[in-house]
């Protein structure tokens, strides 16, 4: 009699689990304080970056509809390659040492007025998969702000979060880790034609 119970329980368990195992969810836009018009995604299908949709589990988190596609420029990962910003552990705010290689990123969006902005957040590889996708979003917000608060035009920036799938240092102490938290910038000139 108690094995039966115990299977039926066990069994009724193993049902509710697989029913309501994780689910990844969209990562909604962060709205700059004053920009106007909506910020946050609506319904309809959701935007892409090379092919993979945002929440879909392994692709990077975006956050943005907007009408430009990352694909319709060349990317520069040299050109700001120097001021990639790191964040403390579990944190998405920019520290004040950080505020010059924001700066520096401002000036050169400004004195290219056809140049866009990817900013990639990225996270060390403590946490799970869905935690870091939304950490690394928020990281790249944060400097999305930023940047707005320094006079650049949000419009001309993309976020994108990799998480943990891109780590700058493939280590596994807090050396590695502190490299990994980071935004790097990918300057975006318009493609010949486009």
């Amino acid at each position: 009699m108690k094995m039966k119970l115990f299977c039926s329980t066990a069994l009724a368990l193993a049902v509710i689990m697989a029913s309501t195992g994780c689910r990844h969810k969209p990562v909604a836009v962060t709205p700059i304080p004053g920009e106007s018009g909506p910020s946050v995604a609506g319904p309809g299908p959701a935007p892409t970056f090379n092919g993979n949709p945002y929440g879909g589990g392994t692709g990077p988190a975006i956050a943005q509809n907007q009408n430009w596609d990352v694909s319709q420029f060349n990317q520069d990962r040299e050109a700001l390659a120097a001021y990639t910003i790191h964040f403390a552990y579990d944190s998405a705010v920019i520290r004040d040492n950080e505020q010059t290689s924001l700066q520096s990123v401002a000036s050169a969006l400004q004195s290219d007025p056809n140049a866009k902005l990817l900013i990639e957040g990225n996270c060390d590889e403590r946490g799970t998969e869905e935690y870091n996708r939304s950490l690394g979003e928020r990281r790249a917000l944060a400097a999305r702000e930023g940047l707005a608060k320094l006079g650049v035009n949000p419009d001309r920036i993309r976020t994108i979060s990799y998480g943990k799938d891109k780590p700058a240092d493939p280590g596994h102490d807090d050396a590695a880790w502190s490299k990994n938290r980071r935004d790097d910038f990918v300057l975006l000139h318009p493609k010949m034609g486009a």
